[in-house]
């Protein structure tokens, strides 16, 4: 289906509204981002910063010609790019449907590579700018990055020229994204060049683990010349638990209207959901992520998982993509790595019989920013020991996963690392900020 206009766009905005404030990715602050606050004159000295968004965090359009149609209302062709995330039209009843058609992957057992679904090109929008990144739709009502550029705008930078985007197709894990990488290398370059100045990275959630994919494939000389540092925000170094429950018994972040199970069909397709599974060489052998009445699931059994939800397509994904990142080696460059404390995160979902097709019907809480443990985020520390440059880490406590990328506290530290002060709190309380 194509875009609906106006309607949609009302449908949306209520249904942000509706979403409970504590969901992984949907949030109050998607809807409304906070104002940008300005803490000291502008400066004519900034140096350059590109961001590396998170998972589902950057435009996706598409383009179909497609040989077969999973329902009758569903568009067989257009002669436009679309917006394919945000796609208003998966918030309508047959909506749904095409857009899962759309986006999803098709993996090769044999080839172990991704494609998209028949008749279907998708592209990554504003490679290199920010828009696409600020907002996730053209309409403006789903804010991510916004704020943080409106306020390193506020000190100086210029959208596109300091301070740039990087946004990638995000269903892809690194090993299938070749092409990105090289963008990014030349972004790097380009900015240095233009600025004579080395660039920042700052990488979101996901997004951090591309970055330090990026660097573990660059040699030391060219990190030194090219790369000021790395700034981290919620990145969850060891892996997730989240996904274990996405690709087990789906997850629909708070949106009400579309089932776990509908949702599933999507999220099993993307390479990225396995990768981002609890790394084996970070997490005890004998922790159980998902516990049954017939068996408990640790990181040594995932095979027998997958197995048993009937997604064996995700072992061999598993296995395409566990040592991207799961050796955790250390960027080589100074990192300032900053996430959410203090909250309550699931670290082991309980299922009942009728596992994996319903929900959970517990938990087991752990400390972290209710979505991703602390734990798992508190790993990048392990970098102090392994590499000469500084490793700077701040936990703050009372702050969530999509959060960080708004709060006024954050953003100040950020300003300052980009000013060159480089030392940092090493906890922050914002439980008694005010909203």
């Amino acid at each position: 289906m194509g875009s609906a206009g106006n309607l949609c766009s009302v449908l949306l905005l209520l249904f942000l509204l509706g979403l409970h404030h504590s969901s992984g990715f949907w949030l109050l602050n998607v809807v409304f981002p906070p104002d940008a606050k300005t803490n000291h004159a502008p400066s004519n000295s900034t140096p350059p910063l590109i961001i590396v968004p998170g998972n589902l965090g950057n435009r996706l359009e598409a383009k179909i010609d497609k040989p077969v149609l999973v329902h009758w209302l569903c568009y067989k062709k257009t002669d436009h790019w679309f917006p394919l995330w945000i796609d208003l039209n998966m918030l309508m009843p047959i909506g749904l449907d095409c857009w899962i058609d759309n986006m999803r992957l098709v993996y090769n057992s044999t080839t172990r590579r991704s494609s998209n679904s028949p008749g279907v090109q998708v592209r990554v929008p504003g490679f290199g700018l920010t828009n696409t990144i600020e907002f996730l739709d053209n309409n403006k009502l789903s804010g991510y990055f916004h704020t943080m550029v409106q306020n390193l705008v506020n000190i100086g930078y210029i959208r596109n020229e300091t301070i740039r985007g990087a946004p990638y197709d995000w269903r892809l894990a690194p090993n299938e994204n070749a092409e990105y990488f090289s963008k990014l290398q030349g972004l790097v370059e380009e900015m240095y060049e233009q600025h004579q100045k080395p660039v920042y990275l700052l990488g979101h959630s996901m997004g951090g683990h591309y970055v330090l994919y990026f660097l573990n494939h660059q040699p030391q000389a060219w990190k030194d010349k090219y790369i000021r540092g790395f700034i981290s925000l919620g990145v969850p170094w060891g892996g997730a638990v989240k996904p274990l429950k996405v690709l087990s018994s789906g997850d629909n972040d708070g949106i009400t209207m579309i089932s776990n199970i509908k949702i599933r069909e999507e999220q099993r397709m993307a390479t990225t959901n396995p990768w981002m599974l609890p790394f084996d060489k970070a997490w005890p052998k004998d922790h159980v992520f998902i516990s049954t009445p017939t068996f408990n699931y640790t990181t040594q059994d995932y095979q027998r998982l997958f197995t048993d939800i009937d997604y064996e397509d995700g072992w061999l994904m598993w296995e395409d993509t566990k040592n991207l990142t799961g050796d955790l080696h250390a960027p080589g460059v100074e990192v300032w790595c900053m996430y959410g404390v203090g909250l309550p995160t699931a670290v082991t979902y309980i299922y009942d019989e009728e596992f994996p097709n319903t929900d959970p019907v517990d938990f087991v809480y752990a400390d972290g920013d209710d979505t991703v443990d602390s734990f798992s985020m508190g790993l990048c520390k392990h970098w102090r020991d392994q590499q000469e440059k500084p490793v700077h880490v701040t936990e703050y406590r009372g702050l969530t996963h999509l959060d960080i990328v708004y709060n006024e506290k954050v953003n100040e530290q950020i300003q300052q690392i980009l000013e060159g002060r480089s030392e940092v709190p090493a906890e922050v309380d914002v439980r008694f900020d005010p909203v």
